[in-house]
């Protein structure tokens, strides 16, 4: 089976905020995407889970969203938070930033889980034994724009201050907690009142997502306040002021037909050592000398349902972007699993959580890889 390939005529969400930046004249950041000139104050405001496609089809719900002007993006891979928050914070793509995925294997000390920063599943905090500025080094955007004297906001869930996260790969920035909608609308105006660049973040559009599936009833409601939402900043721009929504990823309604519960499936565990990754975008940890027996078994049993790749056929394929840190390499799996179409690869018994959502992301699909870039100005 053919692997999938990035498409390099699409610019890449890591690509938004050095772009932004570079419009507003701060020094070290190019225009890697053609945006307004001469910008005085910018925002790049993500909403989690929404997927150019899910715009497209749900248009009518959101006709501020929809009456902006724009493009697509793509994520790459994994098309999830942890790799896409990393991509806006670092302007870099996994391959670069090592945020590899919802969980990964990071060396010496097991599976984690980077948004609770706990060991995975339902494990030990990880915040003292793997400080989140070692697993993420790099220098975020936000530092380098603030070490310009640009001031610089990062504005999300309160909850979030301080979170490994965070810490990894959004520090730099001036942190302001919100609480809601309005919370959060408020901030942001008055960062861009004050000619200062800010980064926020809404996150509910991906829950109900997840809980109901993308275009259920329940997430047509919600898309509907993030229209409104939107229509607030929009309407708070100061003279010179730039606007960016994107989004992190899209999502899919998995097919109940399509599921493979890898906890009840004793054949795909023969040789392996780590599963980790997400329901549509797989990690494998194999024993030495494994990766070949273990791929085969895996693609025989998930047949169309799922891209399987070595680590070195799916970097080979560009799904980690160009450039592939020492770091990031030893935390991809041994053997990477893709879900296609509606498929998913569930572990209910050690996933319980997880494994009982209706919608999910992480692969490869254009529902899942292509978010919209929307702009406004003033």
């Amino acid at each position: 089976m053919e692997l999938p390939r990035p498409r390099p005529e699409v610019p890449h969400l890591a690509d938004v905020v050095p772009s932004m930046l570079a419009a507003m004249n701060v020094p070290g950041f190019e225009r890697r995407i053609d945006l307004a000139a001469d910008v005085r104050a910018a925002c790049v405001l993500l909403i989690d889970g929404l997927g150019a496609e899910l715009l497209s089809r749900h248009a009518d719900d959101a006709p501020v969203l929809s009456g902006l002007r724009g493009q697509s993006l793509q994520v790459g891979f994994p098309s999830t938070t942890v790799a896409s928050l990393a991509a806006v914070g670092t302007g870099c793509r996994s391959g670069a930033h090592g945020m590899v995925g919802y969980t990964f294997r990071l060396p010496g000390a097991g599976v984690i889980n980077p948004l609770r920063w706990r060991s995975h599943p339902g494990g030990a905090d990880l915040l003292g034994d793997a400080p989140p500025e070692d697993v993420q080094s790099m220098q975020t955007v936000f530092e380098r724009a603030a070490a310009t004297g640009i001031a610089v906001s990062v504005v999300s869930n309160a909850e979030f201050a301080g979170s490994g996260l965070t810490r990894a790969v959004l520090r730099g920035g001036r942190f302001l907690g919100v609480h809601g909608l309005g919370d959060l609308a408020a901030s942001v105006r008055a960062v861009l009142a004050d000619g200062g660049f800010c980064y926020g973040y809404h996150g509910d559009l991906d829950l109900i997502g997840h809980l109901y599936g993308p275009g259920s009833t329940a997430w047509r409601m919600q898309l509907r306040q993030v229209d409104r939402l939107v229509e607030s900043v929009v309407a708070g721009l100061p003279s010179g002021g730039l606007l960016a929504v994107v989004a992190d990823h899209g999502m899919v309604e998995v097919d109940p037909d399509a599921v493979v519960d890898l906890d009840a499936s004793p054949a795909l565990h023969d040789g392996v050592v780590a599963i980790a990754g997400e329901a549509r975008a797989r990690y494998v940890y194999v024993a030495d000398g494994a990766a070949a027996t273990v791929a085969a078994a895996w693609r025989e049993a998930l047949g169309e349902r799922a891209w399987v790749a070595t680590r070195d056929e799916a970097i080979a394929a560009g799904w980690f972007g160009d450039r592939i840190a020492d770091e990031a390499r030893r935390r991809i799996g041994d053997i990477i699993v893709a879900a296609r179409d509606s498929a998913a690869m569930v572990r209910r018994s050690t996933e319980p959580l997880e494994s009982s959502l209706r919608g999910h992301h992480g692969s490869l699909t254009d529902a899942e890889q292509r978010v919209p870039l929307l702009l406004a100005s003033a």
